[in-house]
């Protein structure tokens, strides 16, 4: 079976890789490294891009941390007491223009000293301003990727993002969802190696998915109302990550790097009471389309 410094290396190769697409897609911001250690063990990188010219703040973050498992994480995830090794990639992208959407991916991979492991990961899209079009061509490739693998893995992690990716005390999701999975094992279907690829494809499909949607829609006109709006979009991305995302508490709980787990953040956002769309609207339209089970693939508007 692949080791973990073997998965640990791959991750950081998926890094750079996406890195360097960003850095290409955007013509001007460059990625500042900050690299970090974790005082019970393990360490990271932390790359951040601000104001380029279509990304207002990206977060593409490399982990490998060690040592004794917090009892909080044995509580919550019912596991026997154990040293612990956990890496991934995770990603946050939040655009200048109100016209791109917000992007998170994350790839990560977690075992015990006692022998449990797993995989977990996902993208989703959080537009500002739903274009079925864009949601068609997301979702597609999300498909295309999870069917090369196994045919039940695109209807499930579909389902899996719907459900992970809700605002429950707003009672609508993220965005438009994409894939979510986590504590996979390999079985006689998918056996370890197979998965570890699975993962990290969903990591190099990250870029051409994003690369796309920054040449088709960053240039697209807008104004003010349309940033006002983008303010309040990012506010309830805020509202998820902090009240709901479970990365972010289990950076937390593991006392993890405060800067590397609000990464997420964007650099502006905006809360206005009771804020409720003009009827007819382009913004009611998205408000109105933020549901679980939507099928994108065949939407018609």
């Amino acid at each position: 079976m692949i080791g973990k410094d073997k998965i640990a290396e791959d991750f950081q190769a998926i890094q750079r890789h996406i890195c360097d697409a960003l850095e290409q897609a955007d013509g001007k911001g460059k990625f500042v490294k900050d690299s970090w250690k974790r005082e019970e063990g393990g360490g990271g990188m932390t790359n951040i891009l601000m104001d380029g010219n279509i990304i207002a703040k990206g977060g593409v973050a490399f982990s490998a941390v060690h040592g004794p498992t917090p009892d909080k994480i044995l509580q919550k995830l019912q596991l026997d007491k154990a040293d612990f090794f956990a890496t991934g990639v995770s990603i946050v992208i939040h655009p200048d223009s109100p016209m791109m959407p917000i992007i998170h991916m994350n790839i990560r991979y977690f075992e015990m000293s006692n022998g449990e492991y797993w995989f977990g990961g996902g993208i989703d899209l959080t537009p500002h301003y739903i274009d079925p079009q864009d949601a068609k061509y997301f979702h597609q490739a999300l498909k295309d990727l999870c069917d090369r693998f196994h045919p039940s893995y695109y209807t499930k992690f579909k389902q899996w993002a719907d459900d992970y990716f809700f605002i429950r005390h707003r009672q609508e999701t993220r965005g438009i969802g994409g894939i979510f999975f986590d504590r996979l094992k390999a079985d006689s279907d998918m056996p370890f190696d197979k998965l570890f690829e699975f993962v990290k494809e969903v990591g190099y499909l990250f870029p051409k998915i994003y690369t796309y949607l920054m040449n088709k829609n960053a240039a697209l006109p807008y104004g003010t109302q349309e940033k006002v709006w983008q303010a309040i979009r990012r506010g309830r991305y805020v509202e998820f990550n902090l009240v709901w995302d479970a990365g972010t508490k289990f950076g937390l709980d593991t006392n993890g790097r405060t800067e590397s787990i609000l990464m997420s953040m964007p650099p502006q956002a905006q809360w206005e009471y009771n804020h409720v769309p003009a009827e007819k609207s382009k913004e009611a339209f998205t408000q109105n389309h933020l549901k679980k089970d939507l099928n994108w693939l065949t939407f018609e508007a």
